[in-house]
């Protein structure tokens, strides 16, 4: 993928970047694809345009929510980019990005699952007895993580980390706002036969405004996990819309998750891909080219 012409300032395990004016983005979406925190070294055709697409659509989606709490997003438009990138590039608002992933989960999966059998809870969020993996908590919960730089690892923090690092009232702006887009985003996916089981936003805030503004990707299968409405059946790993076929190959293979990373097979690469495209489609009602 050749990039534009513009300053790149930053290259993430996903996206480039690029300088786009002085209170403008390029964000690139690359067709790589992460796994246990590893850029893994076989890309997934078409990946980074699914991702670019379905963001836009959300952002159209999810903006009468964020009006409601006085917040934005940061798209300031999906065409009006360099022909080379054009589909997987969105020119976006200059943020100061808060230092804070906000996770919302309304199912038990993955280190959720794995944090409530040692404990009970979610971090500081206390939950009810006899839950398995894949069951759906009593209501969506807020599980915050630490951003970390590429080749580091998310941490999971409390309520009260994320007091420390933003303050207690950004803490409580971000929290109700992320659950409110998660449980719009969920009931959206619900009528397109797909269970939202939770997902992460970022946030951040242009010059001079207080106002905060979603930002980065939102609700793709590279940020949330997608179940098949149908198949849903609490006490097991569930089958998804999202990047988890990966990381059960990668599991499988026999890979350490310190070394170099596999190659993915082609059977694998192409099923990913099957993956992400059926997302998008169901979610949008559209087909994808």
């Amino acid at each position: 993928m050749s990039g534009p012409d513009l300053p790149l300032l930053a290259r993430g395990k996903v996206r480039e970047i690029y300088d786009a004016g002085p209170d403008r983005l390029l964000l690139v979406a690359s067709d790589r694809i992460s796994a246990y925190d590893h850029v893994l070294p076989t890309p997934i055709p078409d990946k980074g345009r699914v991702l670019t697409q379905l963001s836009v659509w959300w952002f159209d989606q999810l903006a009468p929510v964020l009006s409601s709490f006085g917040a934005s997003h940061h798209l300031v438009s999906a065409s009006d980019v360099p022909a080379e990138v054009a589909g997987r590039a969105m020119l976006v608002r200059r943020l100061s990005m808060l230092p804070v992933e906000c996770v919302a989960r309304g199912y038990l999966s993955g280190s959720g699952t794995a944090e409530y059998r040692r404990t009970g809870s979610i971090r500081d969020v206390p939950l009810p007895a006899g839950l398995v993996e894949g069951s759906q908590l009593p209501s969506p919960v807020f599980t915050p993580s630490t951003k970390a730089e590429v080749g580091e690892h998310d941490e999971a923090i409390d309520f009260a980390a994320v007091v420390a690092a933003v303050g207690a009232q950004r803490a409580e702006e971000l929290r109700e706002l992320t659950l409110a887009l998660y449980r719009r985003g969920a009931e959206i996916a619900r009528e397109a036969g797909i269970i939202l089981a939770d997902t992460k936003f970022e946030f951040g805030v242009a010059p001079g405004s207080d106002a905060l503004v979603l930002g980065d990707e939102v609700l793709t299968p590279d940020s949330s996990r997608f179940w098949p409405a149908t198949t849903w059946s609490p006490g097991d790993v569930q089958p998804s819309f999202d990047k988890q076929y990966v990381r059960d190959w990668l599991t499988s293979s026999g890979w350490d998750r310190v070394s170099p990373p596999p190659e993915l097979p082609d059977g694998v690469v192409e099923a990913t891909r099957e993956r992400y495209v059926a997302a998008y489609e169901r979610l949008t009602g559209t087909t994808f080219h």
